[in-house]
């Protein structure tokens, strides 16, 4: 009975995240869950014939948790690079995990036109790596911050540890609360998602994961291990002031 209960529940939360990304929802709408497509994966790593993208296609691989009040998907954003006049390549807007929070309009359905979304920085995703069983995160995001436009707009999202009993398993978890204040608007959004110990697993797990992508290192070790001469990528480093790092 626990094993058809749970493949009934599996097969609910495919359905919800089926009917979420269907062809009802623009595919730009979607991009902060997408990231490119590599035509180049290696055999066993990429897409079947009737899987793979077309036209430079994106691919769709948000986590989400679905809760009664609410939805919760996480997707990493990967960073956007430009080449500058010395003909390098740099990093023009930094790569982010972002969170997106749905309201539920009734049983197993949410609200897309009133997701409110929040992008973690590489630093704030290793804030929530480092959690701990009773640890608490909180993080403050201001656009206009340090301008006369400063506290707007705004948005909070703590993440905060709750009891035992609360928890449908009896091992805890997390809330997930995102608040975002527009003063502008005069709107006042405030979303919580409870968060299994289970689904917090998988969250660090994939966090760690994705972290070298949001920040571009993935480009710079392929850059590394294509360059002919080990320091032929940098070409104005001297190798002796790497070698003597360890010495300051």
């Amino acid at each position: 009975m626990l094993k058809q209960a749970r493949t009934l529940l599996s097969r609910s939360l495919c359905d919800q995240s089926h009917s979420l990304f269907q062809g009802k929802v623009k595919a730009s709408t979607l991009r902060g869950f997408a990231s490119w497509s590599d035509s180049s994966a290696p055999p066993g790593r990429g897409f079947s014939d009737d899987a793979k993208p077309s036209g430079g296609g994106r691919v769709f691989a948000p986590y989400a948790i679905f809760k009664g009040k609410a939805a919760l998907t996480v997707a990493p954003v990967l960073p956007v690079f430009a080449k500058i006049d010395s003909g390098n390549v740099c990093i023009e807007r930094r790569g982010t995990v972002m969170m997106t929070f749905m309201p539920a309009i009734g049983q197993r359905k949410y609200d897309w036109a009133k997701k409110q979304m929040f992008a973690l920085s590489a630093t704030e995703v290793g804030s929530v790596i480092s959690m701990g069983s009773k640890d608490s995160s909180e993080f403050f995001h201001d656009p206009s911050m340090k301008s006369s436009n400063s506290g707007q707009v705004t948005k909070s999202l703590s993440i905060k540890p709750y009891e035992d009993s609360k928890s449908q398993d009896g091992k805890g978890g997390y809330y997930f609360s995102l608040s975002v204040q527009n003063k502008i608007l005069k709107t006042n959004h405030y979303l919580v998602v409870p968060v299994t110990i289970a689904e917090f697993a998988v969250m660090k797990t994939a966090f760690s994961f994705a972290l070298p992508y949001i920040m571009g290192w993935d480009r710079l070790i392929v850059q590394g291990e294509n360059a002919p001469q080990s320091f032929s990528t940098h070409p104005k480093t001297d190798p002796l002031q790497l070698a003597s790092e360890w010495d300051r």
